[in-house]
């Protein structure tokens, strides 16, 4: 399995390009993806869904999903919900959906700042210990907020942003790294453009191979997870594992 997983996000749930879709996500699959990202967010559920019907059943993939929001329509209307009460029906739509008994990783798509963190990661470690969820993880934390919740349960995962252009989390992937905790960045494939542009002609890469080597090489615990609906990108994210880059690139980036 890869260093590269998959992020869900982007692709089309309608019934127009589901069939598209579906390909892209099973070609993923059998490039050796190790892990497909979504969330009850993306489509309030409509991605799993997805995500389902593509794989199931997942086989060795890892599959992740994400609760601790609650709304409807346009993402504008949604809103972060960490409530005890609501994370376990969010949990429980989770695995209707993905079609599973229990899920391989949850994490709680942010620390919902109205509801005491402590009650939000609890609520995720009783369920993962009733048998709904395997591991746990969290996203767009801070060092802090992965210390308290660590002192609360097993974290296996932290999802931040974190690439080229935005290095704020650096702090928390060295913590990740030091606690041997999978970091997947988000938003990935960011550059601007310049020196990135001109390390991919030097490399006979593309610029989105070389944000992605660039982050392979940041760290063990690093997986990115870049999202495409394009068949021929989600090759050349895939292949972006075997480029690498010199000293001397990797310090002009």
């Amino acid at each position: 399995m890869g260093r590269i997983g998959f992020g869900a996000m982007q692709l089309p749930t309608g019934v127009e390009r589901r069939e598209s879709s579906v390909a892209v996500l099973r070609r993923a699959v059998e490039l050796g993806v190790p892990l497909v990202d979504t969330a009850y967010l993306y489509g309030g559920g409509a991605n799993e869904e997805l995500v389902a019907a593509a794989l199931h059943p997942y086989g060795e993939t890892v599959v992740t999903t994400k609760v601790g929001v609650s709304g409807s329509g346009p993402l504008s209307e949604w809103r972060l919900d960490g409530r005890p009460e609501s994370l376990r029906r969010q949990v429980d739509g989770c695995l209707r959906r993905l079609r599973v008994e229990r899920i391989a990783l949850l994490q709680l798509h942010r620390i919902d700042p109205d509801v005491p963190a402590d009650d939000q990661v609890g609520t995720l470690a009783e369920l993962r210990d009733g048998g709904k969820a395997e591991r746990l993880g969290l996203s767009e934390v801070t060092v802090a907020e992965l210390a308290a919740a660590r002192a609360i349960t097993e974290i296996a995962s932290v999802q931040n942003r974190y690439n080229l252009v935005d290095r704020t989390h650096e702090p928390v992937l060295r913590e990740c790294e030091r606690a041997g905790i999978m970091f997947l960045p988000w938003r990935p494939l960011a550059h601007d453009g310049g020196a990135v542009s001109e390390v991919a002609a030097q490399s006979g890469a593309s610029p989105a191979q070389v944000a992605l080597a660039w982050l392979l090489a940041r760290s063990p615990v690093m997986l990115p997870i870049p999202g495409t609906a394009s068949l021929t990108h989600l090759a050349e994210n895939v292949a972006a594992e075997s480029l690498r880059l010199s000293p001397e690139q990797s310090a002009r980036l």
